[in-house]
């Protein structure tokens, strides 16, 4: 079995998941009592909101590239990062490793397209909606992407970054992200995105009218398919 290294803390309620989601598909696959070969490299947060604040990305590039040299050096043979906001970075943090690491992104427009879904509305922080470095990559899978809802988009974010991350989870929260997503499905879109790697504590990918791409659970299923692959 390969191992995979995860770099993760950002926030630790979500890199819960991904260590849950992982495993559980390791032993899923391999029955008995087998679980994932991984290491994780989990920050401090406020070293990283601090520097989001600010917009020092460069710095905190250097941050992240640091922990994927020590899962390199430590025998990780790929790299997830564990939050799809802090993608923003990817492109400074990828070139200084020689292992891969998979971009979320990219991960979720490959499953889209494998189904035949091409046009979404992209749910996550603020930065993952409106800017370019994530939308960027699933277009150039083929993904037509609808306009950030700037009323949405501040409601979503306050409710990852106030709630989420402190691992509340609210009825209130549950019913305003029902209904946006219930007013999205009145649009032309084949899917919605959770594009936030704690939206599924209060989404139910399975559990409404239009399909939900769970960013969180699809990364995680690309480092079991990685773990388990022959060399």
């Amino acid at each position: 079995m390969r191992k995979i290294g995860l770099i993760g803390g950002m926030s630790w309620v979500s890199t819960e998941s991904y260590y849950r989601r992982i495993n559980r598909e390791v032993q899923r696959r391999l029955g008995g009592f087998a679980s994932a070969h991984l290491l994780i490299e989990s920050v401090n947060f406020n070293d990283y909101a601090r520097l989001q604040l600010s917009d020092d990305w460069d710095a905190a590039a250097g941050l992240m590239t640091r922990s994927a040299k020590r899962l390199e050096q430590s025998g990780a043979t790929a790299i997830l990062i564990c939050s799809n906001a802090m993608h923003k970075i990817y492109e400074q943090v990828a070139p200084e490793v020689d292992i891969p690491i998979f971009h979320i992104a990219d991960m979720v427009g490959d499953k889209m397209i494998a189904d035949g879904a091409k046009t979404a509305t992209l749910i996550g922080t603020r930065n993952v909606m409106t800017e370019g470095f994530y939308r960027k990559r699933l277009v150039g899978k083929g993904i037509t992407l609808t306009p950030p809802n700037e009323d949405r988009v501040e409601e979503i974010d306050r409710i990852i970054y106030e709630e989420l991350m402190f691992s509340k989870v609210k009825r209130d929260s549950e019913r305003t992200l029902k209904t946006f997503i219930t007013d999205i499905a009145k649009q032309d879109v084949d899917a919605v995105i959770l594009a936030s790697t704690e939206l599924a504590m209060i989404v139910d990918p399975k559990a409404n009218i239009l399909p939900i791409y769970d960013s969180t659970e699809i990364h995680a299923d690309a480092a079991v398919d990685w773990i388990l692959a022959e060399d």
